[in-house]
């Protein structure tokens, strides 16, 4: 459902991806001095779309920051002004509040934001923390955390969504659910998304008959491409284009898969995916692109769920559907580095909406019939349907807990005839800025992100309305869940508080980090991946 009653301020530039894996391994120290830097706004901002007791009065304070002197200024002027001082002064000995990160993907900004308001970063595993983000999932990390309370990055169970198996399966149920609902009320069909009208034709080569079912269609006039379900930056894909390839998939599958008596310690075949390749792609400059948009679940008691634009990718080289270079058809910043010119072009390779917005208007406005300004109207609103369509598919089984947030990368493709695609959902989406245009979107996407997720969290605990939200700038929102049929918590009393008992810690894995509905369980210590 979208929400239209009043407006929101978008960017036309930002982010790319890293995606997730469980350990529990900690990143070296990072050293990095309390900077004072007020919430700022991207540039080029575009009207459109829809808007959007000591821990009470912390909450408060925290969210008093979000208007400052500072929010005229640019997120790239301001970063770089923290990151010139960040080893000249080491963080103050104090009593908190405490943040911890996990990794490096974003972590100078998110440091200098939570600095900004006078947290401390940890470098240890207390469990004090107002805000924990890692790119990597620990178990531990859900097992102690503290509802009402505490910030924490990634749904524990977001591979629903973020994983190619999970994603495929979750359309797949969510497509059979709405056609029941409407045979049983046939009076009140409403127009849905089917999943031909924005997801490629898909098959996992994990179950059998889908397996047997794409060996039989194949044929040499469509590419196909294989992909793994759960890795990203182009590990493990290769396209399917004759009849040798595919013999030698088969083979492949056949002599991985496992007996029906074999024991379950036996690895079992790879999950992957077989995907209908876009022969079409529409061509900037010649080069193939796709686009990275945001889906933001700021809040999950009750879901605040948002939308924010992102940036195009651009390949290196020229298009050719008959190329056997991957980098020809992955437009990935991982698979774009592997070319010794990349350094020499890589902002090239990035674009912002607005220029793609410029480009479609000169180039194909007329000869295609498109409306003025088709990337911010025709294009935005697909872009949220089908976000929205997905959340949707999973909501019901996302493990949700008052503090948990999460910011995913979705990618989309147009093809030349302008039919919008979406490739693939990415969790941890990277947060790099090593190019022009990424330096002018990242800051204020990490920034938003944490204004909102405060924001939500505050009026949650508080038992307030959510809207209007006035950290809400550039997001636009897709869902609403204050009708949701769902009781809001009541927040848990800190350990060691009077009367407070210890909660036992839960045996077995934390909720939601088993695998996707149908998919094949990791291997235990699996090293997990990182997204693109």
């Amino acid at each position: 459902m979208l929400f239209t009653r009043s407006h929101v301020l978008f960017v036309h530039h930002w982010g790319q991806h890293t995606d997730t894996h469980i350990c529990s391994r900690r990143p070296k120290r990072f050293r990095t001095r309390r900077h004072r830097v007020q919430v700022p706004g991207w540039t080029h901002a575009r009207r459109m779309g829809s808007s959007g007791e000591e821990q009470l009065s912390r909450l408060d304070s925290d969210a008093d920051l979000l208007d400052g002197t500072d929010a005229a200024r640019s997120p790239a002027a301001l970063l770089k002004e923290f990151l010139q001082d960040r080893d000249k002064h080491p963080p103050s000995n104090g009593q908190g509040p405490f943040f911890y990160i996990g990794g490096s993907n974003g972590a100078s900004i998110i440091s200098a934001y939570c600095r900004s308001k006078g947290w401390q970063r940890t470098q240890d595993s207390r469990e004090d923390y107002r805000l924990k983000w890692c790119e990597i999932k620990c178990r531990d990390n859900y097992h102690s955390f503290q509802e009402g309370q505490q910030l924490l990055f990634q749904l524990p169970n977001n591979k629903l969504l973020t994983t190619k198996i999970g994603l495929l399966s979750a359309l797949q149920e969510h497509e059979k659910t709405l056609s029941k609902m409407n045979q049983m009320l046939p009076g009140t069909q409403t127009r849905v998304l089917k999943m031909e009208d924005f997801f490629p034709e898909t098959y996992r080569l994990d179950v059998s008959n889908e397996r047997q079912a794409f060996f039989t269609l194949f044929d040499e006039t469509q590419i196909w491409i294989c992909k793994p379900t759960a890795s990203n930056q182009g590990k493990g894909i290769f396209l399917i284009r004759s009849q040798e390839e595919l013999t030698a998939l088969q083979a492949k599958t056949q002599s991985t898969e496992r007996p029906l008596h074999c024991k379950m310690s036996l690895r079992g075949p790879q999950a992957r995916v077989v995907q209908r390749y876009i022969q079409n792609p529409l061509l900037l400059n010649g080069k193939k692109f796709d686009v990275r948009s945001y889906l933001l679940i700021a809040c999950a008691m009750p879901y605040m769920v948002f939308f924010g634009h992102g940036y195009a990718r651009l390949t290196l080289n020229l298009y050719d559907p008959h190329s056997s270079d991957l980098s020809s058809h992955l437009t990935n910043q991982f698979m774009q580095k592997q070319s010794p010119l990349y350094m020499l072009l890589k902002e090239d390779t990035v674009w912002s909406m607005d220029h793609l917005n410029c480009y479609i208007n000169d180039k194909f406005q007329r000869t295609k019939g498109l409306p003025h300004d088709w990337v911010f109207t025709t294009f935005t609103k697909q872009m949220q349907q089908i976000m929205a369509h997905c959340f949707l598919a999973v909501k019901s089984k996302l493990e949700c807990k008052l503090g948990y947030l999460d910011l995913i990368g979705c990618d989309f493709l147009i093809d030349e005839n302008f039919k919008v695609w979406l490739l693939e959902m990415n969790s941890n989406p990277a947060l790099h800025t090593n190019c022009e245009v990424l330096k002018k979107v990242i800051p204020g996407v990490v920034m938003e992100t944490l204004d909102l997720a405060l924001e939500t969290s505050q009026k949650s605990l508080r038992g307030q309305k959510m809207l209007p939200l006035r950290s809400q700038h550039r997001f636009a929102l897709l869902h609403n869940g204050e009708a949701d049929p769902r009781p809001r918590p009541r927040p848990r009393p800190r350990p060691g508080a009077s009367g407070a008992r210890p909660r036992p810690r839960p045996a077995g894995p934390a909720p939601g980090t088993g695998p996707a509905p149908g998919e094949p369980r990791a291997e235990r210590g699996g090293a997990g991946h990182r997204g693109s």
